[in-house]
């Protein structure tokens, strides 16, 4: 989440005419994240999360997100539930941004989850991915292995800029995994951005999941490979194998992977890796002037991409010999 877009009292009351939420009371707006304008905003009636979809969103997409929030809202995935006006509609347009309201929901965020939070996600990973099943809509991954190299042409020049030998890193790595990435995989509706800021918690039960924005359709075990990579890394970028264990464990309580989907999960946590670094090195590179956002620092994923490249086999993520 992140602030690009001003908004003024006059417009956002006018905006809430539509919904039976009441009046405007206060609304702040949130820094976190990289990618759509984002207010809390308190009304009458409650307190709700505005979003406005910036550039990099597209807005045909819009349904699939929304809908999809829907649908898992529906079938007991506690993610946030779009409101719909007097009208039905799910969409209207803020600032010449569409923007959503999205009702709030309740805990906090920890950035050292502990393996018991790391079981808690791997459980409802998993919940997600089945309640997903049935879900009419679909959407490519637009980053997944297609997406990365014309990404990463857009980034490539400023590279060494942000560290020494990154070029070279990146460069040896796309050539690998477009060599050797697995293709027929078990696949549905995979959320791909399951961050620790993504994930709401009181005490140690997990009472919620957000940010449905990167939401597609693509293998169940890359998604939970890009969360080996947000959880179970320290701060000085150690692989936390008790934390992996048990987010794998309980995700496999729920929904057991295949052979296959173990035999390619080291190839899967490196393509999360380099996914991630890709996207937070063109986001470095190119900061709107003016936005109240902090980029997300790249090297970050060059370390944990260089531990996958060093990894022997599944054991080595805790998965059972």
């Amino acid at each position: 989440m992140a602030v690009y877009t001003d908004v003024g009292v006059e417009d956002l009351a006018a905006f809430l005419e539509p919904y039976d939420v009441g009046g405007l009371v206060s609304f702040r707006g949130i820094a976190e994240g990289v990618e759509n304008t984002n207010y809390v905003l308190e009304a009458e009636r409650g307190r709700f999360i505005l979003t406005l979809y910036e550039k990099r969103v597209n807005e045909h997409d819009l349904p699939f997100f929304l809908g999809l929030m829907e649908h898992l809202n529906a079938r007991g995935i506690n993610c946030p539930l779009p409101v719909r006006a007097r009208d039905g509609r799910m969409l209207h347009r803020l600032a010449g941004r569409p923007a959503a309201l999205i009702t709030f929901l309740k805990g906090v965020s920890y950035r050292r989850p502990t393996p018991v939070h790391c079981a808690e996600l791997g459980r409802t990973l998993a919940e997600l991915h089945v309640a997903a099943d049935g879900f009419r809509k679909a959407r490519p991954n637009a980053l997944g292995l297609d997406g990365w190299r014309p990404l990463y042409l857009l980034a490539r020049n400023g590279a060494e800029s942000v560290q020494h030998g990154l070029r070279g890193l990146i460069d040896r790595e796309l050539d690998h995994l477009e060599e050797v990435w697995p293709r027929d995989l078990p696949a549905g509706v995979i959320h791909a951005d399951l961050f620790p800021n993504n994930v709401f918690f009181m005490g140690e039960k997990l009472t919620g999941v957000i940010d449905f924005y990167f939401a597609c359709n693509d293998a169940f075990a890359y998604d939970l490979a890009i969360c080996i990579n947000a959880w179970c890394f320290e701060a000085d970028f150690a692989f936390n194998l008790t934390k992996s264990r048990a987010l794998i464990a309980a995700y496999q309580a729920v929904r057991p992977l295949s052979p296959a989907e173990r035999a390619a999960f080291p190839t899967l946590c490196r393509g999360s890796a380099l996914r991630f670094l890709l996207t937070r090195l063109y986001d470095y590179l190119n900061v709107p002037a003016g936005a109240l956002v902090k980029p997300h620092d790249p090297k970050d994923y060059s370390k944990r991409l260089r531990f996958h490249q060093s990894v022997t086999g599944p054991a080595d993520y805790g998965f059972a010999a």
